[in-house]
């Protein structure tokens, strides 16, 4: 019976050490779980620089010395004209938008990359991204081409969580948040139910904690068929936020395919023509 009782103990212990390793592997690998740094190589830069000459490079010093790179891209016959702030998902690299500015007619647009992203240094982080979204408007606000009563932030994805960081504490205009959610936390205890990811994420980006702060209007969008942040995410915060909000649910598509609808750049448009 003892040799019994010490066999199961020391099976138990052996599992407890592996779930032990597996949750601290978790903890300390988590930033390749939520960001997905992609690429931009120097060719592909030169040859956006040669096809949109109106797409003027831009490099960002942080106040911790890490440069972020992106574009301005002037899309506006103004002197100081409208500008969109577009945050981009966990694993996009905003240069794409060039090609589709045509679509956000009269707003230029700044397309900054995350940190490790494209053609910027560093890592991604809550913090550090989020203070780079500061540095990003601070930037911008100061330019003469800029009108800065009419900056509207973008976010899709991840990055409306980063958009709405800095709509709590820079003046914008509007948002538009495309698949939103009221926290990552709440997000990744859905998608990991076995996991304590309440003890384990320390990347949370909080917008509901954040919505009823922000009197600025809201677009949020969302796709009917999305599996990765469910609708209900997006109404949670939708509900909470604290000046005027719509929802408009896109169908037929889901995370992933979202921007291909028209509906879906109609819905954009509408919004950014009450400005």
């Amino acid at each position: 019976m003892n040799a019994l009782l010490h066999s199961a103990a020391r099976i138990a212990a052996g599992v407890l050490f592996g779930v032990f390793v597996v949750l601290s592997l978790i903890y300390m690998f988590q930033e390749k779980l939520i960001f997905f740094p992609q690429p931009l190589s120097g060719k592909d830069a030169d040859t956006i620089a040669k096809m949109y000459p109106h797409a003027e490079s831009i490099a960002i010093r942080t106040s911790d010395n890490v440069t972020i790179r992106g574009w301005f891209v002037k899309n506006s016959k103004l002197p100081a004209a409208p500008l969109i702030i577009y945050f981009g998902g966990n694993a996009e690299e905003v240069s794409y938008l060039v090609h589709e500015a045509e679509k956000f007619d009269g707003w230029s647009l700044a397309l900054i990359n995350y940190r490790g992203y494209g053609l910027s240094g560093g890592k991604p982080g809550e913090k550090n991204i989020c203070n780079d979204a500061i540095a990003i408007y601070d930037y911008f606000v100061r330019r003469t081409d800029v009108n800065g009563g009419k900056i509207v932030v973008m976010g899709r994805s991840l990055g409306t969580g980063v958009a709405v960081s800095l709509a709590s504490v820079r003046q914008v205009r509007g948002l538009i948040l495309v698949s939103p959610y009221d926290s990552l936390l709440s997000v990744a205890q859905e998608l990991y139910p076995l996991l304590p990811v309440k003890l384990l994420l320390t990347h949370r980006f909080d917008s509901i904690a954040k919505a009823p702060l922000i009197t600025a209007p809201l677009l949020a969008i969302v796709a009917s068929d999305d599996t990765i942040i469910h609708r209900r995410h997006s109404e949670r915060l939708v509900e909470k936020w604290g000046g005027p909000h719509s929802l408009v649910t896109i169908e037929g598509v889901d995370h992933n395919t979202i921007s291909d609808s028209a509906p879906y750049w109609k819905a954009i448009q509408n919004f950014l023509a009450d400005f």
